[in-house]
């Protein structure tokens, strides 16, 4: 009987013994990052029973999936708990073995993510995978939960021109030009017609010469635009009146000019030289290339664009030394040498709002998205779809892209800055106008009054007078009417 009970607690101490070893051989397994979850708030001591638990495979990729300690985070792994908080299953997370996303190897066998789906060594696949109609046939996608395309990412010093010897013009556009001109003669014509008219500015005209005469009036505007003072000196209202109007339009004006140029030079280049995927083939200074084995080498593979036809060619030829291996690594080269990287686009953005000297070229081609993999005819497809539908309906997965594609980098966007367009400055070119129009009232006015007094003490008709007075001033023959009528007077 002593024996038996001691045989008996022998063998229950080395089942104990076993069990923990075998916990403790899981927990150390490198592939094996994130222990089973449950990610809908359940008791995190233990494992929820009762509920499915899948394995999943994915990869490192910032900010998809990263490691923090001993713990996986990022978006992926966000979607993923929200997934499962919906659908109530658990998941066990591993890092695929030979860090690739899928792609058919040369026996034919599926490398990456997709050929542990078809090797039943995981359950679903969640990481930027993007669907393919290749990996379609051979494994299940959800509906998409990130939209991306094929795009060009950048070093700026690598893309910036020379600046031409015309630069300083660039804050402004053509048609603003053209109207800062037309504005500032219309200003001097219109200081130069009101000095005239105004009986305040020039009050002895058949005696004494006018100080703003057209040349003095052009040098009197060119002065304001140099923030100069310039003589003379405005004496009427009407002509102080252009005056103020001018030297305010000026200072906005210069303002503008100055933030706009000031972007300009901290932007590093007018305008990028690689704008698309043409000009990419077209230039010499720029080795380019992308993932080997990825989606984006064989979409310019299959493609029958002359265009994507020379890029595979040209980076099927250089293989071993335009390929890279990780996205970490394409994107370190970008910045530490004469690298373009091709990829995808959301990943590109990432990347040129984490590192400042980095950019991505306008064009972006082959729109497609990132799905979930699953085994073909898995009962889990449809209702991963369908969740990810209400993720996206909810505005959950607008909230996760915005976390974690926060920007730390402050900057003005290169693609956002443009030359000013005369609508941005149409409402300083409107208040100048009335100043103008203001400016020539008040001459009229000056001199209409000047006339009332001048003819009630020649007892004379007031409206002759104001013609007579106007003719003088701007050196225009009278009428022969009334100069006749005037001759007759003088006779009588």
């Amino acid at each position: 009987m002593d024996q038996s009970l001691h045989f008996t607690i022998c063998v229950i101490t080395a089942v104990l013994l076993l069990r923990d070893s075998s916990q403790a051989g899981e927990e150390n397994d490198p592939e094996i990052l994130a222990a089973p979850k449950c990610g809908f708030g359940a008791d995190s001591r233990g494992a929820v029973e009762g509920l499915p638990t899948l394995t999943v495979t994915t990869i490192l990729e910032d900010p998809y999936v990263m490691v923090r300690g001993a713990e996986l985070e990022g978006y992926c792994m966000d979607l993923l708990g929200a997934l499962a908080g919906m659908l109530r299953f658990q998941y066990r997370v591993k890092v695929v073995g030979d860090g690739q996303y899928g792609a058919v190897a040369a026996g034919g066998n599926w490398t990456g993510m997709i050929g542990e789906i078809l090797r039943r060594e995981a359950d679903i696949a969640v990481a930027p995978l993007t669907v393919t109609s290749a990996r379609e046939e051979v494994v299940s996608f959800t509906t998409p939960f990130l939209q991306t395309g094929i795009g060009i990412l950048l070093r700026k010093d690598t893309t910036s021109q020379d600046m031409s010897f015309f630069h300083f013009l660039s804050p402004f556009s053509k048609e603003t030009w053209t109207a800062l001109l037309f504005a500032y003669l219309l200003t001097c014509f219109c200081l130069f017609l009101v000095a005239r008219l105004s009986p305040c500015e020039w009050s002895e005209p058949k005696n004494e010469e006018n100080h703003f005469t057209l040349l003095n009036s052009l040098w009197f505007g060119a002065g304001a635009l140099a923030l100069q003072g310039a003589s003379p000196r405005p004496q009427a209202l009407s002509v102080r009146v252009i005056a103020v109007v001018w030297w305010l339009f000026t200072l906005a004006l210069l303002a503008a000019y100055i933030a706009n140029f000031t972007a300009l030079l901290s932007s590093g280049s007018e305008q990028l030289p690689i704008q698309t995927f043409e000009d990419l083939v077209k230039q010499r200074n720029l080795e380019f290339g992308t993932l080997e084995g990825s989606s984006t080498f064989y979409y310019f593979k299959n493609s029958k664009n002359p265009i994507h036809q020379m890029i595979y060619e040209y980076m099927e030829k250089r293989r071993e030394h335009v390929l890279v291996k990780t996205y970490q690594e394409a994107v370190q080269r970008v910045m530490d040498s004469n690298y373009a990287f091709i990829g995808e686009s959301i990943s590109q953005d990432l990347a040129a709002a984490r590192h400042c000297n980095l950019i991505r070229a306008p064009e972006v081609i082959g729109a497609r998205g990132f799905g979930i993999a699953t085994t073909q005819a898995s009962p889990w497809t449809k209702p991963l779809s369908i969740a990810v539908l209400k993720l996206r309906e909810s505005g959950d997965l607008d909230y996760l892209r915005n976390k974690w594609w926060e920007s730390s980098c402050l900057r003005q966007s290169q693609d956002r800055w443009g030359p000013l367009e005369p609508p941005a400055l149409g409402g300083l070119f409107l208040i100048l106008g009335i100043g103008l129009a203001l400016g020539v009232l008040a001459a009229l006015a000056e001199l209409s009054s000047s006339s009332r007094r001048a003819a009630a003490h020649a007892k004379k008709s007031c409206c002759s007078v104001f013609t007579e007075e106007i003719c003088t001033r701007l050196r225009i023959k009278a009428p022969a009417r009334q100069s006749q009528e005037t001759s007759g007077k003088a006779n009588a």
